[in-house]
């Protein structure tokens, strides 16, 4: 597997696998997170854009798909609970699969983790995968951060 940012013309595929995360977490019990066709097509063209929308790829295929910048997220300037630290972190959002392929969120959160050793990410109270994949890849829970529009989402954090 390797790690390399989305192009424009790759954006019919990334949509795809957005669609097939939704199906997922829907069927997962987890319906809430991402409806409405978030995230929409719009925000993915500037995610790619600005270059901050990753891919990770095996044999031309594209295998998940996911957001990183080095950046202060808004929405995690407070927090009910407390971050692990108060120093520069990357984010990562919006990560989505291709269906049945293992290991490759462990993959995309290892190549993030390797660009800067502090890492925020959050997630809905309801993607028990997710929150699964986070735990054994080294991120703690901190507490519970608000998006823009008000909804709670559970705050993770990995450090060095």
């Amino acid at each position: 597997m390797k790690i390399q940012r989305a192009e424009s013309w790759q954006l019919p595929q990334i949509l795809k696998i957005y669609e097939a995360a939704r199906t997922y977490m829907k069927e997962q019990g987890n319906p809430e997170q991402w409806k409405d066709g978030y995230p929409e097509e719009s925000l993915i063209a500037l995610d790619i854009e600005r270059k901050n929308l990753y891919l990770c790829c095996e044999n031309g295929e594209i295998l998940g798909v996911f957001y990183y910048a080095e950046e202060d997220d808004p929405t995690y300037r407070y927090i009910e609970g407390n971050w692990l630290n108060a120093d520069p972190y990357g984010v990562v959002h919006r990560i989505a699969v291709a269906v049945h392929k293992k290991g490759v969120a462990s993959f995309c959160f290892a190549y993030a983790f390797s660009k800067c050793h502090n890492l925020k990410i959050d997630t809905h109270r309801d993607n028990l995968p997710m929150q699964h994949a986070l735990k054994k890849n080294g991120f703690l829970p901190c507490g519970t951060i608000y998006l823009e529009n008000g909804e709670a989402r559970m705050a993770f954090q990995k450090a060095e």
